[in-house]
């Protein structure tokens, strides 16, 4: 299969930015119809919710609507994940309310502000992937928290009443509201409610096309509809002038707890944010995985570091202008690619609808009933406790982590339980890891010695005591159940096994399926086979390693003498790998080989090309020299082994990519770099002379130099083996078969770098074309579900680079 794909179908994919238009075309600014449409649909959605939550919160309505419309423009511009929708988030509705009534609404803005900055501070630090460590339990935990406060509250407003200041409290008052109940203003809830859980599952042709129509809309409208024509005394929505819109003030209150709540804000935004791009990228690849799209139209990456850069200023936008926090939002960006958005604009679009609105149809909005607000946002609290999760924490055993997590923040707050949700995981963690039992039962003369859990050493004791009742010279077989067994516990039970068999007896080492585990590095030195592999500290790499871990040279046995080691090395292959790979072999062997690639990298004995692409037999062709150098045509000076390779490689079997591969730390990038003119003619210096271009380009003020995820080289040989990759894809593109098959649109070149000492692979940010402008090389993150396998390179415009790890 080809390494990875191209991620954009353009002409000059290298100078493009992700899900925009090329650069050599930004002057015509054009939105796919796709976009504009979802937009619409997005835009029908937010606007009831942005101001429901902002009367949840207790803010002036205006900062809902200021929110989503910051949160639809400058996140969707300038965040990481192009499909995400950003704005006032039901999530961050119990924080605000607290914030605003323990400080004032000028202040929360100012806090929204600070909070913005610190998540730009984050992500400059590109700690966006951490956020993901929370576990699962965690944030559903305090998701569902935040619905039941959300929930509760909004429910004195739907009876008519005002909600209290706390989740207990309002709890504590229900049954006097349910005693003063207002006819009106459950009326308008109760068709809310009923419009909001019926309209999704309209049943039959017309109800699908109905369903066109979002719920929210449809059932704000119909509740505003019902009031008017019914003539119900109910409150309506009030915004006041823009001109009295209160701006963000100095903040003013104590220290610690201002700092509080910016620590919160900056919390709940960025997990709730990060989530919610990680669930759109899912969302995204299903969506084209059923158009039967390819290539990164059926995998869209978010940028996650980005992205957390793109809620940080929204943020800090949306509290200088007096406006809610802002965050990625599950249910809009759901509905957005739900909708058949294809790129940013779409959320962008939205953000200005939400905009025009607030300016131009005041007089409309104003006529929503509150009840109906509240009603909307207490079904959208009551959804945010999921069933689903609920079923998948119990199914991983995290129930009571997703409890405490829960209670946590009704009762305490957000930060204060998601810290007890935290602390109770690592707990529950421990507890698991110190878990070990031991069993040891005699079955017909055998004793059978049974391990279940983690085997650590808080376990040893017991398992001395276990393996130390088995009487001399018996046979014993000891099963192992668990996924990990540190030092002090492999010593303990390396050594009574070695005691046990030196008395006469028999050991075998098992899995839970009965499977024989054998000790590779003992059985190479002669050892007894059946000890445990779980200290085995090569495997599963021992077969290329090439100080063979574990294994004794014979003495005398210099550096250079590798008689031992490769007959060694060959047995392990016949013993091991033959086994597993003989039927795959003897098919090729009678179909032939039908690489998809050509791989051209350097003779460098660290470079591993089965390794680094994760590949097997017959995947790649390749070809290996000094240098991955690729001669121009009509130079090779009697040496035509590159030449016939890629012709034979293009013409004959007919491979769909050709990847040129350097490396860190090239031994032909250095011999270049320190060689003379005068230096003495001999064949490595005769090959070199191909090189010479690379130097040149280097050296030549028209070629920017090579930036590497998103940084410049670390020295000069680094840079001349950027440099050197995109040369050599360059005088490849001059051989007349590749040309041709280029120009067919049946071939695609690619770049790649490995970079030893990181062990990273970075791929050429575009090589259909190779310009004079930055080489911009990306690393190479490992696919979903298949760690270590290179994965789609991401086309990333110049100079504006970030890693994507």
């Amino acid at each position: 299969m080809p390494l990875y794909r191209p991620t954009c179908p353009t002409t000059r994919p290298r100078l493009q930015r992700p899900h925009g238009p090329p650069d050599g075309r930004r002057h015509r600014f054009r939105i796919a119809g796709a976009d504009l449409s979802a937009s619409v649909a997005v835009f029908l959605i937010a606007l009831p919710l942005s101001l429901g939550i902002a009367l949840a919160t207790g803010a002036p309505l205006q900062a809902g609507l200021v929110a989503a419309a910051v949160g639809g423009i400058v996140a969707g511009r300038l965040g990481g994940s192009p499909l995400q929708v950003s704005g006032p988030a039901a999530g961050l509705t119990v924080v605000t309310a607290e914030l605003i009534q323990r400080y004032g609404w000028r202040t929360t803005c100012a806090i929204t502000v600070l909070a913005g900055l610190a998540q730009l501070g984050l992500a400059a630090l590109r700690v966006a992937r951490s956020a993901l460590a929370v576990s699962p339990a965690i944030v559903h935990g305090m998701l569902a928290g935040i619905g039941v406060t959300i929930a509760l509250a909004q429910l004195h407003i739907v009876l008519g009443g005002t909600p209290q200041s706390s989740t207990v409290d309002n709890a504590l008052g229900l049954p006097a509201q349910l005693a003063h109940v207002s006819g009106a203003a459950l009326a308008v809830s109760a068709l809310t409610v009923a419009l909001l859980l019926v309209w999704p599952r309209l049943p039959g042709r017309t109800g699908r096309l109905l369903r066109a129509a979002p719920a929210a809309l449809v059932a704000v409208a119909a509740a505003t509809a019902f009031a008017e024509l019914a003539g119900l005394r109910v409150p309506r929505v009030d915004l006041p002038s823009w001109s009295s819109h209160a701006l963000p003030g100095l903040p003013h209150g104590p220290v610690l707890g201002i700092a509080a709540g910016v620590l919160t804000i900056t919390l709940v935004t960025s997990v709730q944010s990060l989530l919610s791009a990680v669930a759109v990228d899912k969302l995204a690849a299903r969506r084209a995985a059923g158009d039967g799209a390819t290539g990164s139209s059926a995998v869209v990456r978010s940028r996650l570091d980005r992205e957390l850069a793109g809620q940080g200023a929204a943020n800090v936008v949306s509290g200088a202008l007096g406006g809610l926090p802002v965050a990625g939002v599950a249910v809009r960006s759901v509905a957005n690619v739900s909708a058949g958005a294809v790129s940013r604009h779409s959320a962008i679009l939205h953000g200005v609808w939400i905009a025009l609105a607030a300016l131009f149809l005041v007089p409309v909005l104003e006529l929503i009933p509150l009840p109906a607000l509240a009603a909307l946002v207490m079904v959208v609290g009551v959804q945010m406790v999921s069933i689903t999760h609920i079923r998948t924490v119990t199914r991983h055993r995290e129930v009571l982590v997703y409890v405490v997590t829960l209670a946590g923040v009704v009762f305490a707050g957000i930060l204060e339980g998601v810290a007890l949700g935290i602390a109770f995981a690592v707990a529950v963690a421990m507890h698991r890891l110190a878990r070990t039992r031991i069993t040891r039962e005699e079955r017909e003369g055998r004793h059978l010695v049974r391990i279940r859990g983690q085997l650590t050493f808080l376990a040893v004791p017991r398992l001395s005591r276990a393996l130390h009742q088995i009487p001399a010279g018996a046979d014993a077989v000891v099963e192992l159940d668990g996924s990990f067994m540190d030092h002090a516990a492999y010593e303990t039970l390396h050594d009574w096994q070695a005691t046990h068999l030196a008395h006469g007896g028999s050991v075998r080492t098992t899995g839970p399926g009965g499977g024989l585990i054998v000790d590779r590095a003992q059985d190479q030195d002669g050892g007894a086979a059946g000890s445990p592999s779980a200290h085995s500290c090569c495997h599963p790499w021992t077969p290329w390693r090439n100080h063979q871990c574990g294994e004794q040279r014979p003495a005398g046995e210099t550096r250079s003498g590798t008689g031992h080691r490769l007959a060694t090395g060959i047995g392990a292959f016949q013993r091991d790998t033959a086994p597993l790979v003989r039927d795959e072999l003897a098919r090729l062997a009678r179909e032939g080989q039908r690489p998809s690639q050509l791989f051209l990298t350097c003779a460098d004995s660290r470079v591993v090309t089965s390794m680094i692409t994760s590949s097997g037999p017959g995947d790649l062709f390749t070809v290996r020299n000094v240098g991955n150098l690729v001669p121009l045509p009509g130079e090779e000076s009697g040496d035509d082994s590159v030449a016939a390779a890629i012709e034979y490689a293009v013409e004959v079997l007919r491979v769909e990519s050709i990847t040129i591969c350097g490396h860190s730390g090239c031994g032909a990038m250095q011999a270049l770099l320190g060689g003379g003119a005068d230096d003495p003619t001999t064949p490595l210096r005769r090959w070199l002379r191909h090189g010479r271009p690379s130097l040149e380009r280097m050296a030549s003020r028209r070629h920017a130099w090579a930036r590497i995820s998103g940084r410049l080289p670390a020295d000069e040989v680094e840079q001349l083996c950027l440099t050197n990759v995109v040369q050599q894809l360059e005088n490849l593109r001059r051989y007349e078969p590749v040309a041709r098959r280029l120009a067919e649109g049946t071939l695609t070149l690619h770049g790649m770098y490995f970079h030893v000492g990181e062990a990273q692979a970075y791929l050429l940010a575009g090589t259909d074309e190779v310009h004079s402008y930055d080489d911009v090389f990306n690393h190479v993150p490992p696919a979903p579900g298949t760690p270590g396998r290179t994965a789609p390179g991401r086309t990333v415009p110049v100079l504006d680079v970030a890693r994507a790890s």
